[in-house]
């Protein structure tokens, strides 16, 4: 969903991403979530001041026809892509940071289910692709993060359980 700017005099709105659901918007809203062996991408435009987060799960899948699924980082990319020519910008005009693809299943099947990794993967060649500048990553790793991206600054920030005093470092 695409949000109007909102009253920089009120409180900042959160919007909470689960698993598979992305937004993008402007204003004075901020976008949160939790993230383990996922991956979320963030997208800021410094001029227009409207940016949006990802939020999936694996890289890709055999898509059927139909409507795009956040659970997956191509789709999701791909959902982004069309936020971006709805504002009339292109993706090259945009900051993009890329956060978690923890192992969070570390002693399963011996690796083989490293699927934070494959996700930091796909999304480094995603935004490659969209010809986008990664400019911030904090990934991999095997512990949660929490994120919470300023769509007014595009500051995000960044909390993990082992090291909660980052929270007020922005990864700018």
């Amino acid at each position: 969903m695409f949000a109007p700017m909102a009253d920089s005099l009120t409180d900042p709105r959160t919007v909470f991403l689960h698993p598979g659901e992305f937004y993008f918007g402007g204003g004075n809203t901020r976008i949160a979530t939790l993230l383990g062996s996922c991956v979320s991408i963030t997208v800021w435009h410094p001029r227009l001041a409207v940016g949006g987060m990802c939020h999936y799960m694996l890289p890709n899948r055999q898509r059927p026809n139909g409507p795009l699924c956040g659970r997956y980082g191509d789709e999701a990319m791909e959902w982004l892509l069309a936020r971006i020519r709805e504002t009339g910008s292109r993706p090259a005009e945009y900051q993009a940071k890329l956060f978690g693809g923890g192992n969070m299943f570390e002693n399963a099947m011996g690796g083989v289910m490293d699927i934070g990794r494959r996700n930091i993967e796909i999304g480094r060649d995603l935004l490659a692709q969209a010809g986008m500048a990664l400019i911030a990553e904090h990934v991999g790793g095997n512990a949660h993060r929490k994120l919470v991206f300023e769509l007014w600054s595009g500051d995000v920030w960044l909390a993990r359980p082992d090291r909660y005093a980052s929270l007020g470092d922005p990864l700018s």
